[in-house]
């Protein structure tokens, strides 16, 4: 722990983590150039957020493929799929075409390289799809690869890399990628047609996941890792996967978790594994969930309620067909909700998030399931900061995303994401129909092993999270001179609403921000405070963030509407013993409170 203390600038959290997805940013200052792309600042980064920051693995092999295959001026982006490629490529068409730029399609090309000559047996998801452009529009085509979480990992970059380097990767014909890659919308359910229209366009009766042939002596529920890297064999991957499904459906808890509360165990009665679909990343999974519903309604407008997540706006407004953005959350918000609809305004989903993150406040899940059940649109929620230890959302949701790199793996090393789809919903025949055909496995075999590993005890830490970070927030509400404000559900005002769902055994979750009564304060606590400082939340250990600078740095003023302070801190909870941790942030406001004596 105290390697996570001592972090230099540019240091990976965790440090000596080949894959960290965190990285150190220890004064308020490095996150401004951090923003301001200061070569002192990124010219020391060794990892960072891997959809913000491109890892150091998957340069190396751009840089290989641009040599073996690149023409002069010109960057690529490499991806697991046809389909990916191709919305890669229509995306930056389109974002060009927007901004009054004409781009050529012809100026975007793609290859597909496989790995046809690697050793039978071993992973089968070595192929790449690359997008060559030229490098004027490079930067709009990281933007497609921040918003969707659609990009290569890490680990798949050094596995293809070293196919590459021993000749096991070539060129060859495009596949036809079996998974639908058309965002031309198919009509919407018949049930659907006084809003969008028509019939919903055929659909595969077949629900169910590929089977999984375990290796001899192995089961789901019993997984043992087997080969890592080089040498990873399919069908591990595979019983990762179907573990993981498990543990999240809650078939799995009792024997994975001794101490998991039973209304997660209960899960079981509610949704099948067949109903959960793993993704690369959380935002691999709210994209795809979008593209589903857009291409299942055809187009009519979304809804983003409450103010989200950076990316999952970014989705609705830069790939949707109109994005209404309620971005308080609140009554008031519901009842312009109400007056739009009953306007007749076409609605086909509503997106939020329970609890919402950074301001950590709760909708009114009760009264959207009302409004959804009324006007027959889908809800979708985003649970990763409640978590389905402490809350229960599937009584009010059609479809439950969540980011699995949080807290769910907690060790900070691998990324991944998950779309429940819940089956006691009307939608539930035409959204699982259709995600049978347009999702696609894409989660790296290597990610998925870690994943399953590092959840094991998922149940157990969010419990001890939680404890902490009840009480970090009762100490931080017996500082009301330097703290201006302490954002936590169990103090919000939408408390009740949070309640509605908490889970018997369940808690208010690991995460809280706090404001301060002027920037001034903010910078010094974020200075002086002892824990680890950078990206990321529901890491195993605390880690502090100055969120909406980082996130929001270029529209401060936007976000300000929304009841988001510039100087607001994060602080996700980690699994530090409780009177250390009280410790920690009491001598950070003492130090505080010193320097406004001082000043």
């Amino acid at each position: 722990m105290d390697s996570l203390l001592d972090a230099e600038l540019g240091e990976a959290i965790p440090s000596n983590t080949e894959h960290a997805i965190s990285v150190s940013l220890p004064t308020w200052r490095s996150n401004v150039g951090y923003e301001e792309n200061e070569s002192w600042v990124v010219s020391k980064m060794q990892s960072g957020y891997p959809r913000f920051f491109i890892h150091p693995e998957i340069i190396s092999l751009e840089n290989s493929i641009l040599s073996a295959y690149g023409k002069s001026h010109e960057r690529c982006m490499m991806f697991p799929s046809a389909t990916i490629a191709a919305a890669c490529q229509s995306f930056v068409v389109s974002r060009r075409s927007g901004d009054g730029e004409r781009t050529s399609a012809e100026a975007i090309r793609t290859i597909y390289l496989s790995s046809s000559r690697v050793q039978a047996g071993l992973h089968p998801q070595a192929d790449v799809w690359v997008v060559f452009l030229p490098e004027l529009l490079y930067p709009t085509a990281r933007e497609f690869w921040q918003h969707t979480g659609e990009g290569v990992s890490s680990r798949r970059a050094v596995f293809i890399h070293k196919a590459l380097r021993e000749n096991n990767l070539s060129l060859a014909e495009q596949s036809t990628d079996t998974r639908s890659g058309n965002d031309n919308p198919h009509r919407g359910p018949s049930r659907y047609s006084k809003h969008c229209g028509g019939n919903m366009a055929g659909g595969s009766n077949s629900r169910r996941q590929p089977s999984v042939s375990g290796s001899e002596g192995m089961s789901a529920n019993d997984f043992v890792e087997m080969r890592y890297g080089r040498n990873l064999e399919a069908d591990a991957a595979q019983q990762a996967k179907l573990a993981i499904k498990q543990r999240i459906s809650g078939s799995m808890a009792a024997d994975s978790d001794s101490t998991v509360p039973t209304s997660t165990q209960s899960r079981v009665q509610k949704i099948s594994p067949e109903d959960v679909f793993l993704f690369p990343t959380g935002m691999s999974a709210i994209y795809n969930t979008h593209r589903l519903l857009r291409s299942l309604f055809g187009p009519c407008t979304m809804v983003e309620f409450g103010f989200p997540y950076l990316d999952t706006l970014k989705v609705l407004e830069k790939f949707g067909d109109g994005c209404l953005f309620l971005g308080n959350g609140d009554d008031d918000d519901l009842d312009e909700l109400e007056r739009v609809i009953n306007g007749g305004r076409k609605i086909s989903a509503l997106f939020c998030e329970f609890p919402s993150n950074p301001l950590l406040r709760s909708p009114n899940l009760k009264r959207l399931r009302h409004l959804a059940t009324l006007h027959q649109f889908v809800i979708v929620v985003d649970e990763t900061i409640g978590n389905f230890v402490n809350v229960d959302v599937l009584p009010y949701a059609d479809v439950l995303v969540s980011s699995l790199t949080k807290v769910f793996s907690g060790d900070s090393n691998v990324m991944g994401g998950s779309c429940v789809i819940n089956p006691k919903m009307p939608f539930y025949q035409d959204i699982s129909k259709l995600a049978a055909k347009m999702f696609a496995d894409n989660y790296w075999g290597e990610d998925a092993i870690f994943m399953e590993r590092n959840s094991r005890d998922f149940a157990s830490r969010v419990l001890r999270i939680n404890e902490n970070a009840d009480a970090l927030a009762e100490l931080f509400l017996k500082w009301p001179k330097i703290i201006k404000r302490v954002y936590y559900p169990k103090h919000d005002k939408s408390r009740g609403y949070y309640d509605e769902c908490k889970c018997a055994e369940g808690g208010y979750g690991g995460l809280l921000s706090i404001t301060f009564h002027s920037p001034e304060f903010a910078i010094r606590f974020y200075d002086t405070i002892k824990t680890a400082k950078g990206p990321s939340l529901g890491t195993n250990f605390t880690l502090t963030s100055p969120y909406a600078l980082l996130a929001h740095y270029k529209e401060l003023g936007w976000i300000a509407q929304y009841g988001v302070e510039s100087h607001l801190i994060r602080i996700s909870v980690g699994l530090e013993e409780k009177i250390m941790l009280l410790y920690t942030f009491e001598k950070a406001l003492s130090e505080v409170a010193s320097f406004e004596n001082s000043t």
